[in-house]
């Protein structure tokens, strides 16, 4: 491979890892904005329907935590495969020279 493909390869992963990143902080602006509702709760007798209705929403603010963290994961490993192979690429670029 050429340099000069190598490095517009880079430039598109960037791109699109710069994509990724937006949407995971869109996640957390979402993640924490429903933390800061449930904060804002009281501790005596919140009207969400009784237990059942307390149940549900912290479980909803808790998938919304667990989907941003696996969303970080997802990413981390999105960028760790990609530079595995534009780093395998480099190297037999360097071995045909």
């Amino acid at each position: 491979m050429s340099q000069e493909l190598l490095t517009e390869i880079v430039t598109h992963l960037s791109h699109s890892h710069q994509q990724m990143a937006r949407i995971i902080h869109a996640k957390r602006e979402v993640s924490v904005r429903m933390a800061q509702l449930v904060d804002a709760l009281p501790d005596a007798h919140p009207q969400l329907n009784g237990l059942p209705g307390l149940l549900d929403n912290s479980g909803q603010v808790t998938k919304s935590i667990i989907a941003y963290l696996n969303s970080l994961a997802d990413l981390e490993e999105a960028v760790a495969e990609s530079l595995t192979h534009v780093m395998k690429a480099m190297e037999n670029a360097g071995d045909e020279e």
